[in-house]
């Protein structure tokens, strides 16, 4: 039986509080007599892993075991006289040590999740139970990537489980990219004639070359022409609940945005998002001969440097 509960658990004297609990958890897993009742030596195991646990996980006693106080039992350390002096002090096993000193708990330890299923045998142990429990079995994860529009949406789809047959999966409106979906009773089977457990499925959207979105709102970007931003006009802009007609103002540029209240993301409570169009002047493809020469004699009546308030605020 070992001596040492940080080797016990397979960790080093710096582990933190939550790499003890995590080591804790894996090991119980694999050794609880009640789920290895073939293994003659899962008892025997499950004692020294709990035992190590209930030392290290107290602040007060895993500092008095680094600093040589106790021992490993968490039976005091005698002082370094002669030998008959303590021949008959009689150390407790590693195991029964903790349960003496911690009062009437069960041997199972303190598992804090209430949802775990070694909760119910800890509780069945202490009330004098013979160990059964009906457990809901355990979730089963899923991932399942879904368009963007249907994402904000709302749609129907359906997912092939790995060992067989498939789900329906319903995306509410205004899903978002990592949110999970619980579908009830189709994950693994129940403990004991408990109910099975759910499937729980993270979605993962993908990117849509036009529509992206913040928050509630969707942003798309919307090319204009060189005239419609000098003259203004209305012109089609895409929506994700299609495309609506807008007014470019007069003078627009580049990066002026149009909100189109209410064309956003809508959800089952609350107000929808909107539509944010961030214009963007695109110049026409090739080299248009008339274009130039006109731009060519508008340039010089009309000199502007609309970068010279920047260059004077950088250099200050």
């Amino acid at each position: 039986m070992s001596d040492d509960p940080y080797a016990a658990l397979g960790l080093s004297k710096s582990a933190t509080a939550a790499e003890i609990k995590k080591a804790y958890r894996k090991l119980v897993r694999s050794a609880h007599p009640d789920l290895h009742p073939d293994d003659a030596g899962a008892e025997a195991r499950f004692k020294v892993i709990t035992a190590a646990h209930d030392l290290l996980k107290d602040p007060a006693l895993r500092a008095r075991f680094d600093a040589g106080e106790i021992d490993a039992t968490g039976a005091e350390r005698p002082p370094r006289t002669y030998y008959r002096d303590h021949a008959d002090a009689g150390g407790q096993g590693f195991a029964q040590g903790f349960g003496q000193r911690s009062g009437p708990t069960s041997r199972f330890g303190d598992f804090g999740d209430p949802s775990d299923i070694f909760a119910h045998i800890l509780r069945q142990r202490a009330r004098g139970g013979d160990g059964s429990y009906a457990q809901p079995g355990p979730d089963l994860r899923y991932t399942l990537e879904v368009a963007f529009l249907d994402a904000v949406l709302g749609s129907k789809t359906r997912i092939t489980l790995p060992e067989g047959g498939n789900l329906e999966v319903q995306i509410p409106k205004g899903m978002q990219d990592g949110q999970s979906l619980r579908l009830r009773g189709r994950g693994g089977a129940g403990y004991d004639g408990g109910p099975a457990g759910d499937p729980l499925v993270t979605v993962q959207i993908r990117a849509h070359p036009v529509f992206r979105r913040e928050g509630d709102d969707i942003l798309i970007t919307l090319p204009i022409t060189i005239d419609e931003a000098v003259l203004g006009g209305k012109v089609t802009a895409p929506t994700i609940d299609g495309p609506v007609s807008v007014n470019i103002p007069k003078g627009a540029n580049s990066g002026r945005i149009l909100r189109l209240r209410g064309r956003g993301v809508a959800r089952a409570r609350g107000p929808a998002g909107d539509a944010l169009i961030e214009l963007r002047i695109v110049t026409p493809p090739g080299s248009d001969a008339a274009l130039c020469d006109f731009l060519a004699e508008w340039r010089k009546s009309h000199a502007d440097d609309p970068r010279k308030a920047m260059m004077q605020e950088a250099a200050e």
